[in-house]
């Protein structure tokens, strides 16, 4: 299994619901995406995200297709008008 977490700080907070939304809509229409899980952060701090996205493929080879896949990439969209900061990691295990 691959594992892709990111960690979403926002622009503006009243922008998580939709946020947690459009993420979750991915669920089902990716082929590749065999596991999804979105978490928002329920104790702020400093060090804080705001929003957590954990994905599961079979392998780097199928997170490839799931980056260029439409839906994927409207999502990429979205993100790139709410996304103040992300990081993300990436690994097999």
């Amino acid at each position: 299994m691959y594992s892709h977490i990111v960690m979403f700080t926002l622009k503006d907070k009243d922008d998580i619901p939709q946020t947690v939304g459009t993420l979750q809509a991915m669920e089902g229409r990716i082929p590749q995406l065999r596991y999804i899980e979105v978490g928002v952060d329920d104790a702020p701090s400093s060090r804080s995200a705001d929003i957590v996205l954990i994905t599961r493929f079979d392998s780097p080879e199928a997170l490839d297709v799931y980056q260029r896949h439409p839906h994927h990439q409207q999502v990429l969209e979205f993100l790139a008008e709410v996304v103040e900061k992300a990081v993300k990691v990436d690994y097999s295990g």
